[in-house]
């Protein structure tokens, strides 16, 4: 019973809209109608509102902190199980016919919660391939697959086999991103 309330309360917390919450809120539009229609951070920025955006950005990494660090200190055996739940959550939200956003912030704050050094290195990763490439989607991407073999190469930091899942649901939030870079279609992003 104990394990079926904290991954549902993990879910839930994921499943938080805030992209689409705050844009209704102060701009009164709908994020799904703009840009790529997602409710992520990215596609808030499309707005103009880089307020909005970045809000949306440290909202959808604090929805993965809260539940993630709770478990952290009182059920540890739980944090992987409660990370990909609250990742399911902003991915598959019920609340929006399980059509969510891309997952890359909430996966940061999951990061974070179980290592900052996790945080640290993913972080490194995204704005040194931004730097290269300016494409946001290329971005997640790479750096979600740095972090497991970053685990691979040091053991003794987690467990691999959580990372590298994590890794292929990126991968499959993206799909459509892939196809269009392999196209040359995917848009530059400006971060500030």
């Amino acid at each position: 019973m104990e394990l079926v309330l904290i991954i549902s309360i993990s879910y839930i917390m994921g499943s938080i809209p805030f992209g689409l919450i705050l844009t209704k809120i102060f701009l009164n539009k709908d994020i799904r109608e703009i840009g790529s229609g997602n409710i992520g951070a990215t596609n808030v920025l499309r707005t103009g509102n880089k307020v909005i955006g970045y809000l949306t950005l440290i909202l959808d990494i604090l929805k993965a902190v809260l539940p993630v660090l709770y478990i952290k200190f009182n059920f540890s055996e739980l944090i992987y199980i409660t990370s990909l739940s609250v990742f399911i959550g902003h991915v598959f939200p019920v609340w929006l016919m399980f059509k969510g956003g891309k997952g890359v912030a909430t996966y940061v704050g999951i990061l974070i919660s179980i290592n900052y050094i996790f945080g640290i290195v993913f972080v490194f990763s995204w704005f040194l391939i931004f730097f290269i490439s300016k494409y946001s989607s290329l971005c997640s991407i790479i750096a979600s697959l740095v972090i497991p073999i970053f685990v691979f190469l040091n053991p003794n930091y987690g467990n691999e086999y959580f990372f590298i899942i994590m890794f292929v649901l990126i991968l499959y939030t993206h799909k459509k991103n892939v196809k269009r870079l392999i196209n040359k279609e995917e848009s530059k992003t400006k971060i500030y």
